[in-house]
């Protein structure tokens, strides 16, 4: 089972080394940044389980920074933590598209209960609706549909086939044979090079009108499917 990977975006240092340890003790992967603007650029460039924000940030306010995370990502859990307790202050957060709201100061054993309840109910959502999920892009299963940042992306047959090994492989890299066996069932030498035709045809589709680029050629050794270059 993979470590899930937290981001917590907090401006008082003796907070957030509080927070970073204690979950990192409780087997997390912990990215901690102290303000808004890196904690903006920290989301747009990672994928992540789960993001705590304090509501007052430097640059960028924790609100401000929930809204962006929603415009890239509808699903991941975000916890809000803040000194202000208020049902309006509480509102303010579940508007901004918070899914928890901590007051503190805080027990950690609290902290660790509400991250528990929200990662495992994504977890079961995202196994209940049997969709692939890898930064903006998310392929569903049943209904055989790609979608990008909200557009659906019409693909073949083959290419969906194609994308969906690239997307349960992980970001790991995998040889053309690899593929040709797994998505073709063909576990010899075609010498054709359509593995790499169809990787073009799926990465025009997928990546052309993105910043981000999602597919990535590892020259000598394979393609693989990362957010990361």
């Amino acid at each position: 089972m993979s470590l899930l990977k937290l981001l917590v975006v907090e401006d008082e240092p003796k907070v957030g080394a509080f927070i970073k340890e204690g979950l990192e003790e409780n087997g997390y992967l912990v990215d901690l940044v102290v303000n808004g603007s890196l904690g903006e650029a920290k989301i747009l460039n990672h994928q992540y389980s789960m993001i705590i924000l304090d509501v007052l940030l430097p640059f960028l306010s924790g609100l401000e920074l929930c809204k962006i995370i929603r415009d890239k990502d509808k699903k991941v859990p975000i916890l809000m933590l803040t000194a202000l307790g208020t049902t309006e202050d509480k509102l303010n957060g579940f508007s901004s598209g918070a899914d928890d709201y901590l007051v503190k100061p805080f027990e950690f054993k609290e902290l660790l209960a509400r991250i528990k309840a929200l990662t495992r109910r994504e977890s079961e959502n995202k196994e209940s609706s049997n969709i692939l999920s890898v930064f903006d892009l998310e392929l569903d299963l049943d209904k055989k549909r790609a979608i990008r940042n909200g557009k659906t992306i019409s693909l073949t047959a083959k290419e969906f086939g194609l994308l969906e090994y690239l997307m349960r492989s992980n970001g790991r890299v995998v040889p053309k044979d690899e593929i040709a066996e797994k998505v073709w069932d063909i576990n010899f030498d075609t010498g054709t090079n359509f593995v790499e035709v169809y990787v073009n045809l799926l990465r025009k589709k997928i990546d052309r009108d993105f910043d981000t680029k999602l597919i990535h050629t590892r020259f000598g050794l394979g393609y693989c499917l990362t957010n990361t270059p």
